[in-house]
């Protein structure tokens, strides 16, 4: 072998093909043996989960390869997942109960039984020396007029303003009342403003794209051992749009995947958790035990509390910003007027750092990895 063959080096763009392709291949592979897995006790469900996390995962793996693969290539590797997701609604639709009632569709009369019939039909009867007008373009202006009162579209904007408003969907109740075996939720939040997720107890919360919609504000309340990933929907690089603020209030023994934030965080009573967020302003009230993964372009501000410990974020989660501007080491705290260092807070040890491959493999869920086997495996007991 030649020196210079020996000295080749694989370049990103080729890394990043060899990875897609086989992380396209396992994905197709699952698909197929779909129907050999049983609908009991959510084994299917769980497997069909995991694949739309890879899906979602290899899309933003290819938005954030955009500055070393042509635009040509992010194309063919686009199109590869639509016909990954097409692959899978074609095996879940196998899976569908077919309906046990459907309408006949009636084949309409034909020639002189369709005149003969609307003959007949009092719909179509018309007083003595009539014509039938029905069929006239100015049929309702006619009628409008008759009635004195032609329609403007002033009137016409009014007389929809009129109309019942549609209640707003109570995706919180969907959530607690979801039937499904399987402790993973993933809310759509596509009618909603803003997202609201609270009182939740063990559950996997996974936020789609389509929450995207409602990242005008975030609030996270009342929340036992839960995980919550609402990383998807907040990544731009991802076709998502950052929460414009975020609360978290009242969490304990939970993982919450906070994801990107333009404005302020506010943080208040959470206790025995892990959270990361990417945000400008994190201010942290009343927490305990509570180990911090940040993104921050301002120094974060503690007060009132205990035990906490800070890490950068991982670079699965913050690839679009500059590691120069984080301040995430640069903690306040605002009960702490000494010179010294402040014992309310520390830098967690990096042996003890929740790893990338966690963060980007683990958190997501696999199959045959539970709620509590994922918080087990980023240091969250199961007794909290």
């Amino acid at each position: 072998m030649s020196a210079q063959g020996a000295a080749h080096k694989e370049t990103p763009k080729e890394t990043f093909y060899r990875q897609f392709q086989g992380t396209v291949a396992n994905l197709q592979e699952q698909i197929n043996h779909l129907a050999n897995l049983s609908a009991v006790a959510g084994e299917r469900h769980d497997t069909i989960e995991h694949i739309l996390t890879g899906i979602s995962r290899l899309s933003n793996e290819v938005a954030d390869a955009a500055d070393y693969v042509p635009a040509y290539d992010q194309r063919t590797y686009s199109q590869a997942l639509k016909q990954l997701t097409d692959q899978l609604n074609e095996a879940q639709a196998q899976f569908r109960p077919k309906s046990r009632f459907q309408f006949k569709r009636r084949n309409p009369p034909s020639g002189g039984d369709a005149m003969a019939d609307r003959k007949n039909d009092a719909r179509y009867m018309l007083p003595a020396g009539g014509q039938d007008k029905s069929s006239s373009p100015s049929a309702v202006t006619a009628v409008a007029n008759a009635n004195g009162s032609k329609l403007s579209s002033e009137d016409h904007k009014d007389s929809l303003s009129n109309l019942p408003s549609v209640p707003a969907k109570n995706y919180n109740e969907e959530i607690a009342k979801d039937s499904t075996d399987s402790r993973v939720r993933k809310p759509s939040f596509s009618t909603a403003r803003d997202i609201t997720l609270s009182d939740h107890e063990k559950l996997h919360i996974i936020l789609p794209l389509s929450a995207s919609r409602a990242t005008s504000a975030g609030a996270l309340t009342n929340m036992k051992g839960c995980i919550v990933d609402m990383s998807v929907p907040t990544r731009v690089c991802a076709g998502g749009a950052p929460f414009a603020s975020l609360a978290l209030k009242n969490i304990s023994g939970s993982l919450i995947v906070a994801g990107h934030v333009d404005g302020p965080v506010h943080i208040t009573g959470l206790r025995d958790s892990k959270v990361l967020v990417v945000a400008r302003q994190v201010r942290i009230h009343e927490c305990e035990n509570v180990d911090f993964y940040l993104y921050c372009a301002s120094r974060p501000i503690i007060e009132d509390c205990k035990g906490l410990r800070f890490a950068p974020a991982p670079k699965f989660h913050s690839a679009d910003k500059d590691e120069s501007t984080n301040m995430w080491d640069q903690v306040d705290d605002f009960k702490w007027l000494k010179a010294e260092h402040s014992p309310n807070w520390s830098v967690l040890p990096e042996e003890q750092r929740i790893t990338e491959d966690v963060w980007k493999d683990k958190v997501p869920g696999h199959p045959g990895a539970g709620l509590d086997d994922i918080l087990s495996t980023v240091g969250i007991g199961a007794e909290a």
